[in-house]
């Protein structure tokens, strides 16, 4: 007996959704970020409004200043879905853990000069609460921000920096002991180096825009800390004998922020480009929030580089104005 094997093509009657296919520009084939991203949102048919906000539909767009025609515009340029971004963030756990394995097997830590590892751990460890504030903040303009474009990535936002509070924890471990925990929080609650910063982030809570609080957390106070922390305050460890310890044990937060500034400076550039008003609203909540964050930041950077911290600031601030300005945002910045 022969058999005659022959292949079959069926074409698919649709290549994909209807509700997708108006934001692709017809029936084509579509990513599987844009088929779980777009028109995600609820809009009809609400059985309630909220008791603690009457004045609001469960999920409104009014909730916020920012006008949008269509929220399904502010798109991730990282498409990040979840099996995307759990694959990214794989394989960056799986480079924290390598470096953190090497430090400890090699004993690294204990080639620190006693006096830079402790003013590394004094300037790093508190800031897991400064993360914890950030998961707290990205789960509010997930929760109440308007569409799936903004509230998937604030969703896995606020997971990054609940797990870049763990890895400080573990570099308080690693670098000390478990009681260099409980010191790092007495010094949030009570060293005055940290209360402006403690206070920032508690004010943050009481945000009720959701983009007002997306402009407070993640571009002043995310833009102003990361770069500070993990690259100028970094690099001045680095050269006061910690060598690569404190970069390897912090990895993971410098290329975070390198990744995620993508997406925030998109989300800033499709609002602002969307009227006047808009961009002149960003720009009133920029100006005034990284005043509050470089306010906040001053003693902690001092801590570290002395007479030379208003020429570090002004260095940083000068380059975040230059992120801003490609972004089509001119906020009013002290120099």
């Amino acid at each position: 007996m022969q058999l005659d094997l022959r292949t079959v093509s069926i074409k698919p009657l649709r290549n994909t959704f209807t509700h997708v296919a108006r934001h692709i520009g017809g029936d084509k084939p579509a990513s599987r970020y844009q088929e779980g991203t777009f028109e995600l949102q609820a809009h009809h048919n609400f059985h309630y409004r909220p008791t603690w906000a009457p004045e609001f539909e469960i999920f409104d767009a009014s909730r916020t200043k920012i006008v949008l025609e269509d929220w399904n515009v502010l798109l991730d340029p990282r498409q990040f879905y979840y099996g995307s971004y759990t694959l990214a963030r794989a394989r960056m756990q799986e480079t924290a853990e390598a470096d953190f394995a090497l430090v400890e097997s090699r004993g690294l830590a204990d080639a620190m000069p006693a006096d830079v590892r402790d003013l590394a751990l004094s300037v790093l460890v508190p800031l897991r609460h400064v993360e914890w504030g950030g998961n707290t903040n990205s789960m509010f303009i997930a929760a109440y921000g308007y569409g799936a474009a903004l509230a998937t990535p604030s969703t896995f936002k606020a997971m990054d920096h609940l797990g870049m509070a763990q890895y400080l924890t573990r570099l308080g471990m690693t670098l000390a002991s478990p009681e260099m925990l409980d010191e790092a929080k007495a010094a949030w609650m009570d060293d005055a180096m940290w209360q402006g910063l403690r206070r920032y982030v508690e004010d943050c809570f009481v945000i009720q825009d959701p983009i007002e609080l997306y402009v407070a957390q993640n571009v002043a106070l995310d833009g102003l800390l990361y770069p500070l922390v993990y690259g100028e305050i970094d690099g001045r460890l680095a050269s006061m004998g910690a060598g690569a310890v404190v970069s390897m044990l912090t990895r993971f937060q410098a290329e975070w922020f390198t990744e995620t500034q993508r997406w925030v400076d998109a989300v800033m550039k499709i609002m602002a480009k969307e009227s006047d008003a808009n961009k002149a609203l960003l720009e009133e909540w920029i100006s005034t929030y990284y005043a509050r964050a470089r306010a906040a930041m001053q003693p902690v950077a001092a801590r570290v580089f002395g007479d030379q911290t208003d020429d570090v600031l002004a260095e940083l601030t000068e380059q975040f104005a230059t992120r801003m300005k490609k972004q089509g945002i001119t906020p009013r910045l002290e120099a």
